[in-house]
């Protein structure tokens, strides 16, 4: 890593966990003071706050690697987003995905009312995953029996959400790898399903279940594809802090919720097509570096609020630490020291955790192998 990224990491990384358990605080202050009260005023200023912690992280994107995100999408749906509550269904290409959201989320004005679908040790990560835990973000176990149950009951907590909220899930249920792929591959292959090349095979129990539960008060499915042009470096977080100027390319269809089938095993064949049709999609924009037929509505325009937000904290916890090595004692100055190991230590986890899983190269040659072979018996038994 060169030395340029390690100091923007550290120095990124003070700003926004000495802020970020600021907002911690603040956050489960309102958590036990005001939501007994009143839960919607609760989810009103509670957004105002993950608006500060995200706008850091988004700083990072817009201002720092000059990254853009240009979204190809018709009229009527750029006219209803951030205007209704939405689910969204994502293909996870990247480790930037989330961001991808974010971003969108942010310059429709719903950045604070955005929820996720995470696994459960998510929660356990300092400032972001406490900041998603108060933000009412779904942890699931990726077990069925368990998650069930609990998606079920968070869904009907949100009927009497009182802002526009997008419900985001990556129904692939992992991130895209070669290894994955070929694995999906096989079992497509295997199971008679239309053989994927640039996403894996959706995870369908997750997505009919959010449908079921949320047909009566959620208009909308926003169908979601990310790619990026090979013009751009790949889209990561580390890549990010080195101020690579990455481009991301995010197609979204809207389709009315009313329209969806109504049996359960309809709404997952529903999921499947659509992913095939994102396969199709990703083949086009592979060939063409771009979506074309829809219009780029939104380029990614730097947002003025996010670059505010980090002025403020560098300023308010810079005043802290001087006027705190000031008038503490050599203690407190060994105390900082530890604390800024630690602040490197969680920064080296929070990149680590956005990381896609290395593929083994041998084991890609093994998978493939047994893939091109399972194939080719298929296609040889259909012939005989």
């Amino acid at each position: 890593m060169a030395i340029a990224a390690a100091a923007v990491i550290f120095l990124f990384g003070l700003i926004f966990f000495a802020s970020g358990l600021i907002i911690n605080l603040f956050q489960a202050l309102c958590f036990v003071l005001i939501r007994p009260l009143s839960k919607n005023a609760y989810r009103r200023i509670n957004r105002v706050f993950a608006e500060l912690l995200l706008s850091e992280l988004l700083c990072l994107f817009d201002w720092w690697a000059g990254a853009k995100l240009k979204l190809f999408t018709d009229p009527e749906t750029f006219r209803l987003m951030g205007k209704e509550h939405a689910l969204v269904i994502i293909n996870h290409m990247t480790e930037l995905d989330w961001m991808v959201g974010w971003v969108m989320g942010q310059h429709f004005g719903c950045l604070g009312s955005i929820i996720s679908v995470a696994k459960k040790s998510t929660k356990f990560l300092p400032v972001l995953g406490w900041s998603m835990w108060f933000s009412e973000y779904l942890y699931l176990e990726r077990s069925w029996a368990k998650d069930k149950s609990t998606l079920k009951s968070h869904i009907e907590r949100l009927i009497d959400y009182p802002l526009p909220f997008w419900l985001v899930i990556f129904v692939e249920g992992t991130r895209f790898t070669r290894t994955k792929l070929l694995a999906a591959q096989q079992y497509a292959v295997s199971s008679g399903l239309p053989v994927p090349r640039n996403v894996l095979i959706p995870r369908t129990k997750g997505f009919v279940s959010c449908v079921s539960h949320m047909r009566s008060f959620v208009p909308a499915v926003y169908d979601v594809t990310v790619a990026f042009p090979k013009t751009s470096p790949p889209p990561t977080l580390l890549n990010l802090f080195e101020g690579q100027s990455i481009m991301l390319h995010v197609h979204i269809k809207r389709h009315a919720m009313k329209d969806l089938p109504e049996s359960d095993d309809a709404v997952a064949e529903w999921c499947r097509d659509k992913f095939v049709e994102k396969d199709a999609l990703l083949d086009k924009h592979n060939a063409e570096d771009t979506f074309s037929g829809q219009e780029v509505r939104h380029t990614g325009s730097r947002q003025l609020k996010s670059l505010l937000v980090v002025i403020s904290w560098v300023v308010v916890t810079t005043f802290g630490a001087l006027k705190f090595l000031q008038w503490s004692s050599w203690k407190g100055k060994a105390f900082s020291a530890i604390g800024l190991g630690i602040v490197t230590l969680l920064m080296h986890v929070l990149i680590l955790s956005s990381q896609a899983e290395r593929s083994n190269p041998a084991e890609v040659a093994q998978a493939k192998l047994k893939t091109g072979l399972s194939i080719s018996k298929k296609v040889t038994d259909k012939e005989n």
